[in-house]
């Protein structure tokens, strides 16, 4: 004869046997398993900045003692040998004036003078300048003081956002020197002559390492030659 099932036996799920292992979870167990998973990723994360600090102690112990000579004053400094001069000056010391364009030396926003020349502080260690004379925009002139280039750049308009002007100002200081010694470019149409001539042609090649996006190029050009060449910057 058939055997007959209760409605209970009928209704049980497979496997709801006495013998299955039950699959039954909890509220509190469901929320104590997910609270362990959820904390795994945080520990990845705290374990790796334990790991990275290692590394950060050996860079800072590979700091060392530097003197820099910056408009006349001796600064005191504690570097990593891989902070660029730009970095130094901005960060370290605070003077702003120098300004950080491209950091590739492509733009010459950061034009500092070393040893009276031209230099892109963005692609120079600042270990590099422990014995030379560094002069930055803070030190060609004041405001109640200012250098005759500083006032021609404000006398002409010479600048827009102004962004620019500081590394500017410091590398049209260098063209006056420069032009002063008899150094050529490759605007100069005779190198065997005594004496450059500061041209239209001749400041703006001199100056093509410095870019102004505002384009104020052209009264860059009269303010570097009123200064070059005074009664005839006094007439444009």
């Amino acid at each position: 004869m058939p055997k007959h099932h209760s409605g209970s036996e009928r209704d049980a799920p497979p496997g709801a046997g006495s013998d299955a292992p039950s699959c039954h979870l909890t509220r509190r167990q469901f929320l104590q398993s997910a609270s362990a998973l959820a904390g795994s990723p945080l520990m990845s994360i705290v374990n790796a900045k334990d790991a990275a600090a290692p590394a950060q102690a050996t860079a800072a112990s590979h700091s060392m003692p530097l003197v820099l000579k910056i408009n006349g004053e001796r600064h005191e400094l504690v570097l990593e040998p891989r902070v660029t001069l730009l970095d130094a000056l901005r960060e370290h010391l605070g003077l702003m004036g120098t300004k950080k364009g491209c950091d590739r030396g492509q733009c010459g926003a950061c034009t500092v003078l070393v040893n009276g020349r031209r230099i892109n502080s963005c692609l120079t260690l600042a270990v590099m300048h422990e014995d030379d004379d560094i002069t930055t925009i803070e030190g060609i002139g004041r405001p109640d003081n200012l250098h005759p280039m500083q006032a021609a750049f404000v006398t002409h308009d010479a600048f827009q956002c102004g962004y620019c002007t500081p590394g500017q100002i410091c590398s049209a200081v260098a063209l006056l020197r420069e032009a002063q010694r008899g150094h050529a470019s490759a605007a100069t149409a005779d190198v065997r002559q005594a004496g450059v001539i500061l041209s239209d042609d001749e400041v703006r090649e001199r100056m093509s390492g410095n870019l102004c996006r505002c384009g104020a190029y052209a009264n860059i050009v009269k303010a570097i030659r009123a200064v070059a060449h005074p009664a005839a910057g006094e007439k444009s």
